[in-house]
């Protein structure tokens, strides 16, 4: 019994894992696809000098100024970020799976809510400051139209980090935590209406196919993208690290800088300005999370079979 029990854990542990390099896989291949796409978006989140046009109009713009390759400007600490978060979430998200999911008591709309947020919380505390600087990598040598904002200048990831624990103070690595840890409802939201979605269609034991996936990823990650964009928008702007506010950012960002910048784009550019930038970030996170599912499913489903796990994985 006691052999048995160590080897149902052991299955269980080995199935987390699957999942959480799946995960980080999917979203690796997705953002490398859709690359550009983000980076028009945190130029018109960042930048709010620039005019908000057509998705290609931007692209074209910033190629034209700093050449084809600057759409791929920062592509490698976005990937190795995305690739530690994704993982750390898809691991925490299956992990709590495994513990409240089993027997008779199904996985359900609120349970799978709670579990996201939750799991996002892991993620924000864990890789915040990744996400502060490859944002700054990312933005480093753009050609920005509003004046006060300043050049930086990193060798590279490791440059960047010490720079900024030197120059700043280490605190600021966490710059923003405030809307991230608010914004972990964004990929709660998306499993949650993914999970149900994914459930109803395979009702019965009715196989999903990869269109369907793509499908289910893409509208669940619109719903919660256009949900959370505005805190995004503040998101970015304070990993950036050159928003004054009354002068207390670090760790916890506070309330007062949050709302103060929320007001200020209101102000400046009307309710609308919350969302500048959206049709790059729709475009971009709906397709790369749609793709992402689908390599996901794929990955599990392959390594499972592979490893002579071949069975119907219960969601």
């Amino acid at each position: 019994m006691g052999d048995r029990g160590g080897s149902t854990v052991g299955l269980l542990s080995y199935e987390t894992l699957v999942h959480a390099v799946a995960g980080a896989m999917g979203s690796v291949t997705a953002m490398s696809v859709f690359f550009p796409l983000d980076t028009a978006r945190i130029r018109l989140q960042v930048d709010d000098s620039r005019r908000s046009k057509s998705t290609p109009v931007i692209l074209a713009e910033i190629a034209k100024e700093e050449g084809l390759l600057s759409l791929y400007r920062g592509w490698f600490p976005v990937i190795s970020s995305l690739c530690c978060s994704n993982f750390v979430y898809f691991y925490t998200f299956n992990s709590l799976k495994r513990m409240t999911v089993s027997g008779q008591h199904k996985s359900r709309p609120g349970k799978d809510l709670l579990m996201g947020v939750i799991s996002g919380a892991v993620n924000v505390i864990l890789t915040t400051p990744m996400w502060v600087v490859n944002t700054r990598l990312k933005l480093q040598g753009a050609k920005f139209r509003n004046e006060d904002l300043q050049q930086t200048h990193y060798k590279g990831i490791f440059d960047a980090f010490s720079q900024i624990i030197a120059n700043e103070g280490v605190t600021t690595l966490w710059n923003g935590i405030l809307p991230s840890l608010v914004l972990v409802f964004n990929p709660a939201v998306q499993f949650m209406f993914y999970e149900a979605m994914k459930r109803k269609a395979g009702k019965g034991g009715r196989k999903i196919s990869s269109a369907e996936i793509f499908v289910i990823g893409a509208v669940a990650k619109a719903i919660a993208t256009t949900a959370t964009y505005p805190l995004q928008t503040v998101q970015a702007i304070l990993r950036f690290g050159q928003y004054k506010g009354d002068g207390r950012g670090g760790a916890f960002a506070s309330l007062r800088n949050v709302l103060s910048l929320l007001l200020d784009r209101i102000k400046r550019h009307g309710v609308l300005g919350l969302y500048k930038g959206l049709e790059a970030k729709l475009l971009q996170t709906v397709l790369t999370a749609a793709l992402m599912f689908v390599v996901y499913e794929k990955i599990t489903a392959a390594t499972f079979k592979v490893m002579g796990l071949n069975k119907k994985l219960k969601h």
